[in-house]
């Protein structure tokens, strides 16, 4: 069917069959031109009269253009048309518009490392996956799904460099290889993948004060070659007479006589962990390089090791002791002396922001941020610590590690728990984030130190406080402190009665063989504590007051609740007994108590606050056949008990206590829209 216009007028008539007007044969061309040329044009005028010929027909598909020009310009076609257009224009700026309110409005995301605890895996101790007695790589690997269990996303693992294992990996041979007790590099790239497979970050350790006396610049140094001739620190000295009163942090002088060179080297550690001369750029360049070696292979962060300890003084002379009566001969640990010209030197924070630098480069991807923590026992002058944030121009750590929690024990109360949460948050720079840490690898375990009856409620401090909970292995199951048969601990050697040895023992992963750790039928490497048969992972699982279970429940509770992940930290009581404090978010109706008890059974009554509902409802007991509620004014707990009471009112308890809150990064809740929004 086609249509065709009518010789005479501008009509449209159907007909049917489908015919090319265009077609002629050659001998017919010419006959027909002069013929076409006579024919009369149709005139513009004469179709504007005929217009009423295409209205017998209504718009249909595979309409002509000129049918479909001439009912598009009807009005009843062309007002929707035009509506529908400003309409869709007007609902795209409103769309732009409000994502770059939401945006503008929006608090900065929390990074990976914000969410979550990070674990420490002391590999030696975690888990042994061919039976030597030792932890591996491979046996890390084996029990990720530990991590998974725990909702723990963050892996700290400490050394597994190619190393002589004078101090267990933290004097290091060669930081581009993997020390074959612990796996081949191909272990560690297998690991590494399968952690980023399940969603879980790897944070490696970073030793840049020092190297072994094995690693190949030292050898190249002592012997004057060129390039590594001042890659450690040299002096002229007589053997046996150490240029002055410098005392290492294992003991003794930190001056060791080399015969090859005829020199006195640095060491702040063991004579065999000569430091690096950082006043070097050839030094500062390679160590940067082996930080962009770890990076391109895709590890999460670093946590820098003994970084107070990489610069000295170029004048060496003596420091002051803090004794100045004893005899100076007697002078031989670290804290006889005043360390004004070995510790925290001008110059050390602006190798670290540069690092910070290089870490930025290659967190430009999305989702992979590059973390950088610190270590830093700094004691009573905290200021120290404060300085490796940075400041509001240049970034540096994320985070310093906060050890002042390891304290703890020390006089263990309410008060005591509030005085050290307190030295914290008081010193921290504005907006900053905090963190905290109850238990490492160089300290005794918190369930010794404070005792077993308190570790739920130390746990539960940490998962609730804000900021990043740092977890050293074996602390989820309240593992304890393990007398050893024999010291294993270079500095334990030294001091017997401060070996770290006992805080370093196999991971208790059931109550079989070698506790689960590893099918060894000669031993480990360090002995296993005694009472693994009841203390570890796979007895403590589906117990819902077991050290495991309460510790994971308050995880997820701290992941799924935002007053707890970035609300404001009140303080509201603290005693010898108690400290409790509240978990708040300007705009969400629910807010959370906190009550800590550090000593005897207690009562507490918070009347006085006209912000707190008569009465609480239970979250979480860290212990079984709490109520279901308390009043405000009679809140019971008894010796070592944890207890998260959740509570909706609308006033903020911070607009009127300022004085005793805090938050690092402030948020507003908005429920109708279910956001957060600067506030």
């Amino acid at each position: 069917m086609s249509l065709k216009k009518g010789e005479e007028s501008c009509g449209v008539e159907m007909k049917e069959g489908v015919e090319n007007a265009g077609f002629q044969e050659d001998s017919q061309a010419e006959e027909a031109s002069p013929r076409r040329a006579a024919e009369p044009a149709v005139s513009a005028e004469s179709c504007a009269a005929g217009e009423e010929s295409y209205t017998q027909l209504r718009p249909y598909a595979g309409m002509p253009k000129e049918v479909l020009l001439l009912y598009s310009s009807q009005a009843r076609y062309r007002v929707p048309r035009e509506i529908l257009f400003w309409l869709t224009v007007a609902c795209t700026l409103a769309l732009v518009a409000l994502t770059v309110t939401v945006i503008v409005l929006s608090p900065p995301c929390l990074s990976w490392w914000q969410t979550t605890p990070v674990y420490q895996v002391y590999p030696r101790s975690f888990k042994d996956s061919d039976g030597d007695g030792v932890g591996d790589l491979r046996g890390i690997k084996e029990k990720l799904s530990h991590f998974q269990y725990l909702n723990i996303k963050a892996v700290w693992i400490s050394p597994f460099y190619k190393s002589p294992m004078a101090d267990f990996g933290y004097d290091v041979e060669d930081f581009r290889r993997v020390d074959p007790l612990f796996g081949t590099m191909e272990d560690f790239d297998n690991l590494l993948a399968s952690m980023h497979s399940m969603g879980l970050k790897l944070i490696m350790d970073y030793i840049p004060n020092h190297t072994s006396d094995k690693h190949a610049w030292f050898q190249l140094s002592r012997n004057r070659t060129d390039y590594y001739s001042d890659f450690y620190i040299w002096v002229n000295c007589t053997e046996g007479i150490p240029p002055n009163n410098w005392v290492s942090v294992f003991g003794n002088s930190t001056w060791t006589y080399d015969p090859i060179r005829g020199q006195c080297y640095f060491h702040q550690f063991l004579k065999e962990q000569p430091d690096l001369n950082f006043r070097n750029p050839d030094v500062i360049k390679e160590m940067t390089d082996i930080i962009h070696f770890w990076l391109k292979k895709g590890v999460d962060g670093f946590r820098m090791d003994a970084i107070k300890h990489m610069l000295e003084a170029t004048h060496l002379r003596n420091e002051p002791q803090v004794d100045p009566n004893q005899p100076p001969e007697t002078v031989n640990t670290e804290f006889e002396l005043y360390h004004d010209y070995t510790y925290t030197q001008v110059g050390l924070h602006d190798i670290l922001r540069g690092w910070r630098v290089d870490l930025d480069e290659y967190s430009r991807e999305p989702g992979r941020y590059r973390f950088m923590v610190t270590e830093s026992y700094d004691y009573e002058e905290i200021e120290k610590t404060m300085m490796y944030y940075g400041t509001d121009f240049v970034k540096e750590a994320d985070f310093p590690f906060n050890f002042y929690l390891l304290d703890l024990p020390e006089g263990l109360s309410g008060f005591r728990a509030k005085e050290l949460v307190e030295l914290w948050m008081s010193n921290m720079p504005k907006g900053k984030w905090p963190n905290w840490v109850v238990g490492n690898h160089d300290k005794p375990r918190m369930s010794d130190r404070a005792g077993e009856e308190y570790v739920k409620v130390i746990n539960m401090l940490l998962l609730t406080l804000p900021g990043t909970p740092t977890t050293y292995y074996g602390e989820e199951i309240g593992m304890e402190n393990v007398n050893v048969s024999v010291t294993q601990d270079p500095f334990g050697k030294f001091d017997p009665n401060n070996s770290r040895d006992p805080s370093r023992t196999p991971m208790q992963w059931s109550n079989s063989t070698n506790a689960g750790f590893s099918d060894s039928k000669n031993g480990t490497w360090l002995d296993i504590g005694p009472k693994y048969q009841t203390v570890n992972v796979e007895i403590q699982q589906g117990d819902p007051f077991s050290v495991l279970e309460q510790y994971r429940a308050l995880n997820l509770i701290r992941e799924r609740e935002v007053a707890l992940a970035r609300g404001w930290l009140c303080y509201v009581w603290a005693d010898n007994n108690v400290f409790a404090f509240l978990r708040e978010l300007d705009g969400q109706d629910r807010a959370f108590l906190v009550v800590l008890n550090f000593g005897e059974n207690a009562e507490m009554d918070l009347s006085v606050f006209k912000e707190l509902p008569d009465r609480l409802t239970l979250h979480h007991s860290t212990l079984p056949n709490a109520p279901s509620s308390f009043p405000k004014s009679k809140i019971t707990t008894s010796k070592g008990q944890g207890l998260l009471l959740e509570y909706s009112t609308s006033n903020r308890f911070h607009t009127d206590h300022a004085a005793q809150c805090y938050v690092s990064e402030k948020a507003c809740y908005l429920s109708a829209l279910d956001i957060l929004y600067k506030c």
